[in-house]
């Protein structure tokens, strides 16, 4: 059987860093397959020796395109940036396309590791949430500051861009791991827009094709 010739995205539902992927394949429109990854199921489909031989680092999202594998979900929006510009994700003027990948990776390096299924095994069960609040909400605190000088209508101005691909999954984390966002006016101010726009609302978590019926929307 001929290999498909469009990409496929090794995705998982709820993973916040597969989501960031999805918003930038459904903004630039493009088409593509997608292969779900069980991150609880079966100890984690994650360890499988298949998926370990596609991402040595046991990670969602991958990406197959144009021949090669891309695992980290800033490294596919940068390639997918680079080989399809349209719409831009980064900005032409490099102070904002600074402020973009600062976000960007506050976010990416900074929040989301420290929350994410990996980290919260080793904390224990009893002690998750508290964890995981604390993270997002240390995170939030400079977020939110840092925003307050660089957004307009979204993170970085009036047009979308990468960050604003890493915030709005960062608040679907803030929001199920019950963190208080009444401090934080303007995330949330342009997680509200980000949410309105259809790619956005295609790629969320509650209409993947492995999300459970229970939390489909």
């Amino acid at each position: 059987m001929a290999e498909s010739s469009k990409p496929i995205l090794y995705s998982y539902f709820r993973s916040s860093c597969s989501w960031r992927v999805r918003i930038a394949l459904a903004l630039k429109n493009i088409d593509y397959e997608t292969v779900a990854i069980n991150l609880t199921k079966d100890g984690g489909q994650q360890f499988s020796g298949e998926f370990q031989a596609l991402n040595p680092m046991k990670q969602v999202p991958a990406l197959k395109i144009d021949g090669i594998t891309i695992g980290q979900s800033l490294a596919i929006i940068e390639y997918l940036e680079e080989t399809r510009p349209t719409p831009r994700l980064l900005p032409w003027d490099p102070k904002k396309r600074a402020q973009v990948r600062m976000v960007s990776d506050l976010i990416a390096s900074g929040i989301q590791p420290l929350q994410n299924l990996s980290v919260l095994k080793q904390v224990g069960q009893e002690n998750q949430l508290t964890w995981a609040q604390q993270a997002i909400t240390s995170g939030f605190n400079a977020l939110e500051q840092i925003l307050q000088s660089t957004a307009g209508r979204y993170c970085v101005g009036d047009e979308v861009s990468m960050a604003d691909l890493c915030l709005a999954p960062q608040v679907a984390n803030a929001d199920r791991f019950k963190v208080d966002l009444t401090p934080y006016p303007t995330i949330s101010r342009i997680n509200k827009s980000l949410l309105a726009l259809e790619a956005f609302h295609v790629s969320h978590p509650c209409r993947q094709p492995d999300t459970p019926p229970e939390l489909r929307a």
